[in-house]
């Protein structure tokens, strides 16, 4: 059955967790419930019990009230609805008393949900030997990823060890932990995961438990974020942020070293020789057609080579109808709501010349195009023919014309056919008198564009037929990615493989190498650089990746901070609805250097009275 496919989508609650007060930290309530004894006495019931420590994992797929909000908190999308948590965020009108988006509670229920089941595991004799230590395997993988999921939205946290909440530890004791205590504890139970944890899962029931691989991409990206800025020596946290017994948090100078440390945790995911980059193997009008469905089927292939780790959706209902044009899809259902920014929109590279479009921006939101790329946003192409969905000709803004198969796959765009014809052939327009129309109190497109790269063809969604998806932890183009950037910048710069490891994921979506692009690249590690986080924000659109780079990065005050640009939707007209305007969308997106972090929220602040606050807050 397909609710079968995730293990950990399958939640029992054998216990009623209760986060009351600092010194009852993580306590677990078993009152009316089996007790610990008689839980971990039966198969059955240790590993339901396995599959509630997997329900803490977090919901990158919920982009309004979970972690996948930071895809519209970021330069890479703009939501439909101007209220809401994510716009506070996007506005800096946020602080230490707002809840939204704070884990920190959740996060520690987990971890000591995780130190139980692995104190308890060994004692159910249902399970053999290896059974138990797989699955004990997996629950310190669980428990060491909730501690980077804090991590990255925190920064350095109290480790708790193999401590669980029956060891009392006084409140105004508690302090965080450094940046470099964290990654040693985290680093070490991944390693230790790894040595006990299958390479694959054979059974398809149960898909989406921890492997080798899926705790080796979670090395990868931990180790990429220790070695950028953010936690390596930055200026902005020299001299700032002591704990209680005098370290300072943040490190005050960089070790380039753990670039190296990096590369090799990438390395060796890519020398398992275990997943390979999807290619689309079906029917196809032409080899751009086959790039797109193969970008397109990174997605919604489920299951497939690529895939390192990801978490089954049984019911895409509320992420789908977030993406479908409201009016437009023959269908009473859609509220248009995931809008790609304009900045996403012009950062996919051109297809004939490969190069990144646009240069920089200037004030009134119109882009610096590089004369070299072959990009145009002026003017129109008349009779043009989408490459995949090529049953209608248009009247095309130049915008679409010659760009990259990721480009084709993920965008819906103002004046594009809807994706299928089980209604007829219904062109989807977002301007006021469209057919998808632009209103400022309701629901719908407000930049011009919609996400497409999750939603399948093959679904009638007019029939409210939503299908189901697979959300990726990690995939193998990202550890492809992650490699390239860090034999870019470690001490012993490996310009061949880096290079080598952008252009297989470029290869895929049609475009020549990078090196061809751009001859000047070569001996260029700035430029290197640029190139490569250029192609990771079109690489990794939508998959919660751009939010935490530009912080990691420390590019983030550059990056975002800025009006909402959109189209201007307001028009009543096609042609003049594609001029760019900041009136659309109330607001700008702003970045404060306080915003690389989250603060510590008040409720903890109360409870452990010297908690070190973070930076700016």
């Amino acid at each position: 059955m397909e609710s079968k496919y995730l293990y950990y989508n399958f939640i029992l609650v054998l216990l009623s967790v209760i986060f009351v007060r600092c010194n009852d930290f993580l306590e677990v309530n078993l009152k009316n419930q089996l007790t610990l004894e008689e839980t971990f006495s039966k198969r059955t019931t240790t590993e339901r019990y396995l599959a509630h420590v997997y329900s803490y994992l977090p919901n990158e797929f919920d982009g309004l009230a979970g972690e996948g909000a930071v895809t519209a908190r970021s330069d890479e999308a703009l939501w439909s609805w101007p209220y809401g948590s994510w716009n506070t965020h996007r506005l800096g009108t946020w602080g230490v008393a707002n809840t939204d988006y704070h884990n920190w509670e959740n996060r520690y229920v987990g971890i000591n949900q995780a130190t139980i089941f692995m104190e308890n595991v060994d004692n159910c004799i249902e399970l053999n030997e290896q059974q138990r230590r797989i699955m004990k395997a997996e629950a310190r993988f669980l428990r060491a990823y909730f501690y980077f999921t804090l991590f990255r939205q925190y920064g350095p946290v109290y480790i708790w060890g193999d401590q669980n909440s029956d060891n009392y530890v006084k409140p105004d004791t508690l302090d965080r932990h450094t940046v470099d205590q964290n990654l040693d504890f985290i680093i070490s139970e991944y390693d230790m995961a790894i040595l006990d944890l299958p390479e694959t899962i054979t059974d398809q029931s149960w898909y989406g438990r921890v492997t080798k691989g899926a705790v080796m991409a979670a090395k990868s990206e931990l180790t990429l974020y220790a070695a950028r800025p953010l936690f390596n020596g930055c200026d902005l946290y020299k001299g700032k942020m002591k704990n209680i017994r005098g370290d300072y948090l943040f490190p005050q100078t960089s070790d380039p070293n753990k670039w190296e440390i990096a590369a090799k945790a990438a390395k060796d995911i890519i020398d398992l020789n275990q997943y390979s980059l999807y290619e689309y193997d079906g029917e196809a009008t032409s080899p751009f057609q086959k790039a797109i469905k193969s970008c397109q089927g990174v997605i919604l292939d489920k299951w497939n080579d690529e895939l390192i780790w990801g978490k089954y959706i049984s019911d895409a209902y509320h992420y789908r109808t977030r993406c479908l044009p409201k009016g437009a899809t023959g269908g009473p259902w859609g509220n248009a709501g995931y809008g790609m920014s304009l900045k996403l929109i012009d950062a996919y590279p051109m297809l004939e010349s490969g190069r990144y479009p646009v240069v920089g921006y200037q004030s009134n939101g119109e882009p610096i195009i590089d004369p070299k790329s072959g990009y145009d946003i002026k003017g129109f192409t008349d009779n043009w023919t989408h490459p995949l969905d090529d049953f209608a000709t248009l009247r095309a803004n130049n915008t679409y014309i010659g760009r990259d198969a990721r480009f084709y796959a993920n965008t819906l765009g103002h004046g594009m056919y809807w994706i299928n014809r089980y209604k007829g052939i219904i062109q989807v327009t977002y301007h006021s008198t469209g057919t998808s129309a632009y209103s400022p109190l309701d629901d719908c497109c407000k930049t011009g564009f919609l996400w497409r790269g999750f939603l399948d063809a093959t679904d009638n969604y007019a029939e409210a037929k939503f299908g189901n998806m697979v959300w990726p932890f990690y995939r193998l183009a990202e550890i492809y990615l992650n490699y390239a950037e860090a034999c870019n910048e470690k001490p012993s710069r490996n310009e061949h493989d880096a290079l080598l490891y952008v252009n297989l994921v470029r290869e895929r979506s049609g475009l020549n190498k990078l090196e061809e692009a751009y001859p000047e690249v070569i001996g260029n590690k700035e430029l290197l650089r640029e190139l490569i986080r250029k192609e990771r924000m079109v690489e990794l659109a939508f998959e919660c990746h751009r939010y935490y780079d530009v912080r990691t990065w420390m590019i983030a005050k550059e990056e975002s901070n800025q009006p909402n640009f959109t189209l201007d939707l307001t028009s009543t007209t096609y042609d003049e609805s594609w001029k760019r305007t900041n009136k659309v969308f109330p607001g700008k997106l702003v970045f404060e250097d306080k915003h690389y972090l989250f603060p510590i929220q008040q409720n903890q602040l109360s409870e452990m009275v010297n908690i070190t606050q973070n930076y700016g807050w």
